[in-house]
């Protein structure tokens, strides 16, 4: 166990980020996405079957984080807002090997416990746009940039689509019970071109730039494979 310190604070533990826990989670997300809804997935055998690797998400809806650790093929690390960890959900949250993020300020105990997963080789999800809006991808962080070229794991880039179409009678904030919901993963690529692993400024502001573009045109394509 190691630890590091926080912004104006004493040293305090960090407990590593728990594979077996993301395991258990995705096990949880299966049950709950194909029992709740009719989730179409394409692309899954894109995702590299072993070695570290970021699922970067477009996010319209508060189920997107749900939805892919049910319908991804490896168990997911998400990157969540720490408001999240509200309740006895955040201990639920930490327990199935999810990351509390501070979104206002950097955060060391989340950059660290992101690449602590890419280092043990599991698979780093993030919401690259920061926070649900369109989920268009059209306003990217350095954030995603930082981590792929830090750890050079390769981007597989995935679009939720239909999340946001309907909303549900019961349950209002979410889509009606047993509709579909499409999950289209793209190819692996490289943050940066010919994976050089330079880290000033200009070099991550450039890998966003590649980031954003390919991201855009994987939506583009999801949205005319399924037809939404």
């Amino acid at each position: 166990m190691r630890r590091h310190p926080g912004r104006g604070e004493a040293s305090r533990p960090v407990t590593p980020p728990s594979q077996k826990g993301a395991a258990i989670g995705r096990g949880i997300g299966i049950g709950l996405m194909y029992g709740l809804w009719k989730p179409r997935v394409l692309g899954a055998w894109r995702v590299p079957s072993s070695g570290p690797v970021i699922l970067a998400v477009n996010h319209a809806h508060n189920l997107d984080g749900p939805m892919l650790m049910g319908t991804a093929p490896r168990p997911v690390h998400f990157l969540i807002k720490k408001e999240a960890f509200i309740g006895p959900l955040g201990p639920f949250l930490e327990g199935i090997g999810q990351l509390k993020v501070d979104r206002t300020a950097p955060d060391r105990t989340a950059i660290t416990g992101a690449l602590d997963v890419l280092a043990s080789g599991g698979v780093l999800g993030i919401f690259p746009e920061g926070t649900r809006g369109q989920g268009d991808f059209a306003s990217l962080r350095s954030g995603l940039a930082y981590f792929a070229v830090r750890s050079g794991a390769p981007i597989v880039p995935v679009a939720v689509l239909g999340s946001t179409e309907r909303r549900g009678r019961l349950i209002r904030a979410l889509p009606p019970l047993r509709s579909g919901v499409d999950v289209v993963f793209g190819d692996a690529f490289e943050a940066q071109e010919g994976g050089s692993g330079r880290r000033t400024r200009r070099a991550l502001d450039d890998a966003t730039v590649r980031i954003q573009e390919r991201l855009t045109a994987h939506l583009e394509n999801a949205k005319r494979l399924t037809g939404r």
